[in-house]
């Protein structure tokens, strides 16, 4: 019981307290022997000499053409998709996206010796790990690991003797055989070896 009197006691203590404080710091109405400004007298707003030409240059009818050479610039930042799921099967939907990229061809019979032939071509890419890439302004540049060497390919160059670069997209590389003229889409998983989309 001396517990909750003790309390009730304290709390009582502050709530005097907060009146006490809240009445000194009510705000108290002043008075002054003469006013500068007698009752229901109208004052003249003080205007410069360059509020006035400005006024007098700015009064609404004329037409300002030089707002129409200032020149409004965009925001040319990174973007990137803040709603994309966190964890998603990455073979699966650079595969989508490649496929996507490229228009079907046309149904034409291939015979089976011609595979085998195709095959090879994409054997020697193994070899090369795709680390990243590089987007500066539209140009693109992939870096690609071959043993200890780091490659830098743009869009045009030729790497490992036969190979042409003819497009570079986020998800995926298309390539050119300079022998034989065949396109290939690869697409581009980081750290992972080079290979071609099925």
């Amino acid at each position: 019981m001396n517990r909750q009197r003790l309390i009730l006691f304290i709390l009582l203590i502050l709530f005097g307290i907060a009146v006490i404080w809240s009445y000194n710091a009510m705000p108290r109405t002043k008075t002054v022997s003469t006013l500068t400004y007698k009752t229901g007298q109208q004052t003249q707003p003080v205007v410069t000499i360059a509020g006035r030409a400005t006024r007098e240059a700015d009064d609404g009818t004329r037409l300002k053409l030089s707002l129409l050479d200032t020149e409004v610039a965009g925001f040319k930042g990174y973007r990137r998709n803040i709603f994309k799921p966190v964890f998603v099967d990455e073979m699966k939907v650079v595969k989508q996206q490649a496929v996507a990229i490229l228009p079907l061809p046309p149904k034409v019979p291939v015979p089976p010796v011609s595979q085998v032939i195709t095959q090879p071509e994409a054997a020697p890419l193994a070899r090369f790990t795709f680390l990243g890439f590089l987007k500066s302004g539209s140009v693109k540049t992939i870096f690609l690991a071959k043993d200890k060497d780091i490659l830098v390919v743009k869009k045009g160059d030729k790497f490992a003797g036969r190979y042409e670069a003819t497009d570079i997209s986020d998800q995926a590389l298309t390539l050119t055989v300079t022998d034989t003229g065949d396109e290939m889409v690869i697409p581009l998983i980081e750290n992972r070896p080079l290979s071609r989309a099925k």
